[in-house]
């Protein structure tokens, strides 16, 4: 079970990839397109080209979790546009927010009592 923690890395592939990766092919990805360790326990959240769907992968120190979230209607309401960094870092709480078709940077948080590293 993957559990979206406070202390959990979080990072959006800005551009979409295809949906018919698996894990494989989307480790390689974090690998070579990223420059990211796919098994540093950082989940990783792709979306397909249409914004109709995310994966998320993560390597949780015995082997790697895919997810699919299909949204049943429409598409993903947000998603950074970035041409210098090919990744985009995300709060746990964010995540869950984009994963239940909201838009994260609306979404209001009371500040963190003591950050957390």
């Amino acid at each position: 079970m993957i559990q979206l923690v406070p202390q959990l890395k979080i990072l959006l592939a800005i551009e979409p990839v295809d949906f018919r990766k698996g894990i494989d092919t989307l480790a390689a990805v974090c690998k070579q397109r990223l420059a990211q360790d796919p098994m540093s326990g950082a989940l990783f959240v792709f979306r397909n080209k249409s914004g109709t769907a995310l994966k998320l992968l993560v390597f949780d120190g015995t082997g790697y979790w895919l997810c699919l979230k299909r949204f049943s209607q429409g598409k993903v309401s947000w998603w950074p546009l970035s041409h210098e960094s090919p990744l985009h870092p995300l709060a746990a709480q964010q995540l869950s927010v984009l994963l239940y078709h909201g838009h994260p940077q609306l979404a209001r948080f009371n500040a963190d009592w003591r950050k957390l590293s």
